[in-house]
């Protein structure tokens, strides 16, 4: 581990808890993903590095006993506060965030849609060489994130194997900006599932998800680790497009064509379609709050201008 790494003040260690705090406020919207709040936040590449970091040492050390070099290698100043406020913000505020999303929806996905628009120009900025190929990854991932969203959720079985299968894929797009972890529940049926095992409780539920977590991150983290430090541009690129291809599903205004009834035996929105303020109207016959949301858009971005303007003064630099 580096030793800078290793020197941090309790400022810092309150930052990387608060910024952890906005990377599990994330997670629990389905499509918008607590990557992207790392990535704008300026720790990204920290992150995957660290988890990287721990896969490694595990393979390396703690098999074979040494644990001394195991506890060494890994960045705890580092992961220890941001996975803190994570946990912190999934068990304290999925509620909070989930009575907005019911009761304020148009509101919080254009905050949202503001702050992914600005976070798609921050990482494509972050581009060191452009060319053709690197353009081209950027598309490439725009058409995988916006095919992701237009998949229709399945409903599917609730045995230990599935439970596990979940968090190891969930967790691969938790770490990615621009897809989220919460739509991929989603689309797997166990959203809502997951939630309420949190909600309730069910600890045989939350461990398998976690052992299903911990597979997914030592395997994607390694590869991810590897595409920054090889092919940075192009990786860099990929996510950027990711960004851009998640907007369609945080468009504020939709028609919902198919409902679900979850375990409490409510009806939730299972299948939704984009359309235009004044359909919405018609159709809810609702107000659109058009400039309410265009309002909460713009705070959105300029939020993530803001930390990227204190990023590059080396506001967050030393995190």
């Amino acid at each position: 581990m580096d030793q800078n790494q290793s020197k941090r003040s309790l400022t810092d260690l309150v930052i990387l808890f608060l910024k952890g705090i906005g990377m599990g406020a994330a997670d629990v919207v389905p499509g918008v993903s607590g990557g992207t709040i790392a990535f704008i936040t300026n720790i990204y590449e920290e992150l995957i590095h660290s988890i990287n970091s721990v896969v490694t040492a595990v393979r390396q050390d703690f098999i074979k006993f040494n644990f001394k070099q195991f506890f060494r290698q890994i960045n705890f100043p580092f992961l220890i506060p941001l996975v803190a406020g994570i946990g912190t913000s999934v068990l304290l505020l999925s509620r909070i965030v989930l009575h907005l999303l019911t009761e304020h929806p148009v509101a919080i996905w254009s905050f949202f849609f503001g702050l992914i628009v600005a976070s798609a120009v921050v990482v494509y900025r972050r581009i060191r060489s452009h060319s053709i190929i690197v353009f081209l990854a950027a598309c490439a991932g725009i058409l995988i994130a916006y095919g992701i969203t237009i998949f229709s959720p399945a409903q599917t079985p609730e045995s230990w194997w599935f439970i596990l299968l979940s968090g190891f894929i969930a967790i691969c797009a938790m770490i990615l900006p621009g897809i989220s972890g919460s739509f991929i529940l989603l689309l797997l049926g166990k959203y809502e599932f997951i939630l309420n095992a949190v909600r309730e409780l069910k600890f045989s539920v939350i461990l398998l998800f976690i052992i299903g977590c911990i597979g997914g991150l030592a395997v994607f983290s390694s590869v991810l680790d590897w595409l920054l430090r090889k092919y940075h541009d192009l990786a860099v690129a990929v996510l950027a497009g990711f960004m851009i291809g998640s907007l369609n599903k945080v468009w504020p205004w939709k028609k919902t064509i198919e409902f679900f009834t979850d375990s409490h035996g409510n009806n939730k929105p299972l299948i939704e379609e984009n359309v235009m303020p004044e359909t919405y109207r018609t159709i809810t016959g609702l107000e659109p709050t058009l400039g309410l949301a265009i309002a909460l858009g713009f705070l959105g971005f300029t939020i993530v201008i803001l930390l990227e303007t204190f990023s590059s003064k080396n506001t967050f630099k030393s995190l």
